[in-house]
């Protein structure tokens, strides 16, 4: 999963959730759902439903929130 690949399909409250929690290692099952449910494809990895975020997918976000705060 590449967030940035399903990023303007997501919903503006997860948008928001992932820019003020950029930090964030591993997504809670609520927003991995959303994100499961926009790429069509179940994406829980974890025992209770959650999904570890890649680099990638962190350097992504961090860029959306530079993009925001630069705006």
């Amino acid at each position: 999963m590449h967030i940035k690949d399903y990023w303007d399909s997501l919903d503006p409250v997860t948008r928001k959730w992932l820019m003020e929690n950029p930090g964030c290692q591993i997504l809670p099952r609520t927003i991995t759902a959303v994100i499961s449910k926009t790429a069509g494809e179940d994406l829980g990895s974890g025992q209770h439903g959650e999904t570890v975020l890649s680099q990638e997918d962190h350097e992504f976000i961090r860029s959306k929130v530079t993009a925001v705060s630069h705006a």
